[in-house]
């Protein structure tokens, strides 16, 4: 057996902050029977929403400890800290893995990512199957990568140390640049006029021969996506991006961190109060797990900018930690004080 065939295969899954690739992963894990998956999750924050909710799938065939998760840290940048024990462990399960799917966070860029994928201890055992890159569709639609560009304009206007016009456009110019397919989600809220000019702004941004899918709530055959057999370590100086003149890259244009809240009674006032942070205080996305009096469910809220969704995902735990906890992420300079006021009612 060749060493390009006995390699683990990995898809790469990028995107902006509330693109739907969790959503995305979860269908892929309920879906693909065959293959027996694992997952690594660059969570951007201090407690990790994005691998809990995929912990709750309880699916047999991705079970919690191929699970993996890698907070506060750009995977790219912690290959020898994170990256490679996150890997060691996955690969030393049994049964054998058949396939690996990395979530990185929505700031990261995933070309040094996939470089990484060139040291002799990665090389060797896995190989970049393909990057996807998961794409907000409404946003797109409307001109914007995030939900409030009018904050980040003001955001890029009022700094002047920054390096770049406007980094966040650029991340998202460089998540395209790298992927070899793009996931146009949430296509179920578009009319024919706004998705062709989603699909025209992407365009403008890949090659040719790269595939745009639109989704609805993160529904494809998984054959679609797993088992392109692209080797894209093997191509990536090919795929030019923004930053391939830069040994290093920054996240500092983002602040996050954690809210605790009261339990709450209402989820719909709560759905308000995170709307009214978003357009008030510049949030661009806010997700964690509520607890709701006298129910014995949990709450799962994510939003992005004014957009909240929520529902309640499994029953509460002997072992879960029940306080209401909301992580928040926007552009660098949030105002704390004032968002917690806000969120906490």
């Amino acid at each position: 057996m060749t060493a390009s065939v006995s390699r683990v295969p990995c898809t790469v899954v990028t995107g902006f902050l509330g693109a739907g690739k969790t959503t995305l992963i979860r269908h892929l894990l309920e879906n693909a029977h065959d293959k027996r998956l694992a997952i690594i999750v660059n969570e951007f924050g201090d407690i990790g929403i994005d691998g809990e909710i995929l912990r709750g799938c309880g699916i047999d065939s991705c079970p919690e400890e191929n699970i993996v998760e890698l907070a506060n840290g750009c995977i790219c940048c912690t290959v020898a800290d994170d990256f490679v024990p996150a890997l060691d462990q996955i690969l030393s399960r049994t049964p054998k893995v058949d396939h690996i799917l990395i979530e990185t966070s929505g700031l990261a860029l995933p070309k040094p990512l996939v470089q990484a994928f060139q040291w002799p201890s990665v090389k060797s055992r896995v190989t970049v199957d393909s990057v996807i890159a998961v794409v907000d569709g409404p946003a797109l639609a409307d001109g914007r990568v995030a939900s409030d560009m009018d904050a980040l304009q003001a955001q890029r206007a009022g700094d002047m140390t920054l390096e770049h016009d406007d980094p966040v456009e650029e991340v998202f110019e460089d998540q395209l640049a790298c992927a070899d397919l793009i996931i146009l989600s949430k296509s179920d809220l578009m009319d024919a006029v706004g998705s062709a000019r989603a699909n025209a702004v992407i365009g403008a941004h890949v090659a040719p021969a790269v595939k745009i899918v639109p989704t609805s709530h993160g529904k494809i055959d998984p054959s679609v996506l797993l088992g392109l057999g692209l080797a894209v370590e093997d191509d990536i100086e090919n795929r030019k991006t923004h930053h391939d003149d830069e040994l290093d890259h920054e996240h500092d244009d983002f602040d996050s961190f954690v809210i605790d809240i009261p339990s709450i009674a209402n989820p719909d006032e709560l759905a308000l109060r995170v709307a009214t942070a978003a357009e008030e205080e510049n949030v661009l996305r806010v997700k964690g797990f509520v607890e709701v009096g006298g129910k014995p469910m949990r709450l799962l809220l994510q939003a992005v900018g004014p957009r909240v969704n929520h529902y309640y995902d499994r029953a509460w735990t002997a072992e879960d930690d029940r306080r209401s906890r909301l992580v928040v992420i926007g552009l660098k300079g949030l105002n704390r004080p004032a968002i917690e006021r806000i969120l906490a009612g």
